[in-house]
């Protein structure tokens, strides 16, 4: 799989967490969106858990970007995500790719 240049992988993602500057902005709501962030965390966590996978291996965590909007990352050991990946692909085959 390739994507639109060489860092497509994380394209969209520079700001995750406030990553460049480090501070939270006055104002922003930050809470609210780590709140829909956690809830769809959460879920995929227990998707992960009902096919195997220990959320010490692989998660999702909730986090919010500069603005304030929800992120969602996959933390986890490579293993695990490979794992993940194929079982995904496996998934995606079975459905026309379609999720």
């Amino acid at each position: 799989m390739t994507g639109e240049g060489e860092n497509w992988l994380s394209e969209g993602l520079d700001d995750i967490a406030g990553a460049d500057s480090g501070l939270w902005v006055p104002g922003v709501d930050y809470m609210a969106g780590w709140r829909e962030a956690r809830e769809v965390a959460d879920r995929l966590n227990r998707a992960l858990l009902s096919v195997g996978f220990e959320l010490s291996a692989v998660r999702a965590v909730a986090s919010t970007n500069g603005d304030g909007s929800g992120v969602v990352r996959l933390a986890g050991w490579p293993g695990a995500v490979d794992r993940l990946a194929q079982l995904l692909e496996v998934c995606a085959d079975g459905h026309g790719g379609a999720a």
